[in-house]
């Protein structure tokens, strides 16, 4: 017994001891920007002023500006907009895309790896494409419009177009993404539930919805979770595509912060917009996964 117990022990000993090394990595990438970017978030640093990141004289200066600036209020705004409209709209896309997959046709099976092309392109690719096709000089689309006498203005000069643009960009470079979550969750869902609902002569819509939805809940909570991160951080597109315009039309916050971190050196203040960032992502991922299981469990009770 003795022996069994010393077993065990050293299993656990070999086994925090390989975390070690992960653990130093995970601290060192992520844990410590992470406390370096709060600590001088309550700084007014700045590198042109000598001292400035260690004056903790004023430590929530920087948020009670953020949260009384009319600028970082609209980029808030719209990045709400940009999230909500990309995520809804990459899931519609990718759920329906993979109800279609969703068969043993050869043919559906192999058309499958061309829906993954955007997924694979860098960022900055992607962007680029989309810079092309929105530039009415060079656009392939603004030609083809043109000819089927529907000319269209430059979208990104448009402050009511620039962020839906954006939109369709993100939208195009991400459904693959959620279509591969959503064609294996319903590949995940078992047979004898369809068959049932087959044989009491359920529609294709009732068995989605009463059968396969059920079991795809969780999975489309955690995609929704994934895409929404991602969504806040539509960097390169933005930077390549408007450069947060025309005027402040595609302005998000991560940009916001980028603004005002390099272009105008307030690097305290970037850092405290950054960290109301990730405190507003951590409390949507809260939200989704609360919300997300508690269907998922009431599913498994039904």
């Amino acid at each position: 017994m003795a022996s069994a117990r010393s077993w065990q022990a050293e299993q656990r000993r070999s086994f925090l001891l390989g975390l070690v090394p992960a653990l130093a990595v995970l601290t060192l990438v992520t844990i410590g920007p992470v406390l370096y970017l709060t600590i001088s978030s309550l700084t007014p640093l700045n590198p042109t002023v000598p001292g400035s990141g260690w004056d903790f004289s004023a430590p929530w200066r920087n948020y009670a500006t953020a949260l009384g600036e009319e600028r970082f209020l609209l980029s808030l705004w719209v990045q709400v907009k940009l999230s909500a409209v990309t995520v809804v709209g990459q899931i519609a896309i990718g759920l329906g895309l993979a109800l279609l997959l969703d068969t043993n046709s050869r043919f559906m099976e192999a058309i499958r790896t061309g829906f993954l092309l955007p997924m694979v392109l860098p960022p900055i690719v992607v962007a680029v494409v989309w810079k092309i096709i929105f530039t009415p000089d060079i656009s392939p689309m603004h030609r083809l419009l043109e000819w089927a006498g529907m000319p269209i203005h430059s979208l990104l000069s448009n402050g009511d177009t620039a962020l839906w643009a954006v939109v369709v960009a993100d939208t195009w470079e991400w459904f693959p993404f959620t279509m591969l979550m959503m064609l294996a969750a319903l590949q995940m869902v078992p047979k004898e539930p369809l068959e049932a609902a087959a044989i009491d002569g359920a529609n294709r819509r009732q068995t989605f919805w009463y059968v396969r939805l059920p079991y795809i809940q969780q999975t489309l909570a955690v995609t929704a979770l994934f895409r929404l991160i991602d969504s806040i951080k539509a960097f390169p597109l933005i930077y390549v595509l408007t450069d947060g315009g025309p005027g402040r039309a595609t302005e998000v916050t991560n940009y916001y912060a980028f603004v005002q971190t390099f272009n105008f050196s307030y690097w305290g203040y970037g850092s405290a917009v950054a960290t109301l960032l990730i405190a507003g992502v951590l409390l949507l991922s809260w939200i989704i996964l609360r919300f997300g299981g508690r269907g998922m469990a009431g599913a498994d009770h039904a």
